[in-house]
């Protein structure tokens, strides 16, 4: 694991950014230029993520749908999912025809239980997407040896996990494939965007051709998008040899995702020292938890999080308003648990193509995430400049101090 010493402070986008959209747009987008950026884009991110392969995606939920889509995942399957997350990660099941069932979370680290997934298990699963939460990977050992039991599809949600580590092992590399976002909250962004990475090469070709319309000349390796004139300008050409989407990334998000790529173990690890300012500030306080990281992982800080125990005279509302008060930025609550949103609660779902079993979404299937919800407050760590970051933890403390912690 790379050791880099954390700047003071630095810039979210900077010159080298600029620079790469403006060769981009130097261009002319000729045609002639292809998918340059695209491809130096996933050669980097494969090499930092130790993978064969990567395939650049408009966002981080296309790539979910694609790679469920290509491993075979669909209609008359289901897929196991945690309920602490953003909905993304279930509307991509939906997306592909397959229904989302809920496991519960690990009470300690808030990721998805390996028990659970077990006991969620029918003849009609067909894949698990374990979300590496906060920037905490699950237990991907356990996960494994689950999928590999019952010849299940393991797809990593990495969206909040970059250079992650989970028993020596790079977050990302663990599963048959992995998904990431460059969302404008992610530890790099392009705006927009996200990457699946594999190291199996006819799941490569199948992504690549989903988020291609299906192009026949398209591959798994980098930058095997592009198609050639003398390809594309034969009459005889029969161009789409399955139904894709048009998932591709542009190449003004390719140049921009490249260098936060090149820039990404200090994007990382400034996220990770300001987590520290607020575990200093959290530190003796016997009523606010942090997510517990087990020995041999490495937690990348996409937000710090603490549960508030406390059940006396304030709850979570008070304990913000006074952060606040005290000169801290607002806090996040969690999501509400995807089950219990207005898209999914109270409502039935097909489980299989049988109409005999149905998964219906309500209040009582993962009741450790249940209870955990409602108290988690999540504290920014995308602050560029370690002094800002130094004066919300000192607010933490105070904030601490004033309900006597």
């Amino acid at each position: 694991m790379p050791v880099v010493e954390t700047s003071r402070s630095l810039q979210r986008i900077t010159d080298r950014e600029r620079a790469y959209v403006l060769e981009v747009l130097d261009s002319q987008f000729r045609s002639s230029a292809g998918s340059n950026w695209t491809k130096r884009l996933e050669q980097k991110f494969a090499e930092v993520f130790h993978s064969r392969f990567a395939i650049s995606f408009i966002n981080g939920t296309a790539t979910i749908h694609a790679a469920l889509a290509a491993a075979g995942v669909g209609p008359g399957n289901e897929v196991i999912v945690p309920p602490l997350t953003m909905a993304s990660t279930s509307f991509a099941v939906l997306h592909a025809g397959a229904v989302p069932v809920f496991a519960d979370i690990d009470p300690h680290t808030w990721t998805i239980d390996p028990k659970s997934i077990q006991e969620r298990i029918t003849p009609r699963t067909g894949a698990i997407i374990p979300v590496a939460i906060y920037g905490l990977a699950p237990d991907m050992g356990a996960i494994m040896e689950i999928a590999s039991k019952h010849n299940l599809f393991v797809l990593e949600d990495d969206a909040q996990c970059f250079l992650g580590y989970c028993r020596g092992q790079i977050v990302g590399s663990i599963g048959h494939a992995a998904s990431f976002s460059f969302q404008s909250s992610k530890h790099m962004t392009s705006g927009e965007g996200g990457m699946v990475t594999t190291n199996d090469e006819n799941l490569a070709t199948r992504i690549r051709r989903f988020n291609s319309l299906g192009y026949a000349a398209v591959g798994g390796s980098p930058g095997a998008g592009k198609i050639t004139k003398d390809t594309i300008q034969d009459p005889n050409y029969e161009r789409h040899v399955s139904v894709g989407w048009n998932y591709r990334m542009p190449e003004l998000c390719a140049a921009v995702a490249l260098g936060q790529m090149e820039r990404l173990h200090e994007l990382v690890e400034i996220r990770k020292a300001v987590a520290a300012l607020y575990a200093n500030a959290v530190h003796g306080c016997n009523w606010l938890v942090p997510q517990a990281v087990p020995e041999g992982y490495a937690h990348s800080y996409w937000t710090y999080v603490v549960k508030l125990e406390n059940a006396g005279e304030f709850g979570w509302r008070d304990f913000r308003k006074r952060y606040i008060e005290l000169g801290g930025d607002g806090i996040y609550g969690a999501w509400q648990l995807t089950y219990l949103e207005p898209a999914f609660r109270d409502k039935s779902f097909p489980r299989g193509f049988s109409s005999h079993f149905w998964q219906r979404y309500e209040a009582g299937l993962c009741p450790i995430a249940e209870s955990l919800q409602p108290w988690l407050l999540q504290f920014k760590t995308n602050y560029w400049d370690l002094a800002v970051a130094e004066r919300k933890a000192e607010a933490l403390a105070r904030t601490i101090a004033y309900f006597g912690g």
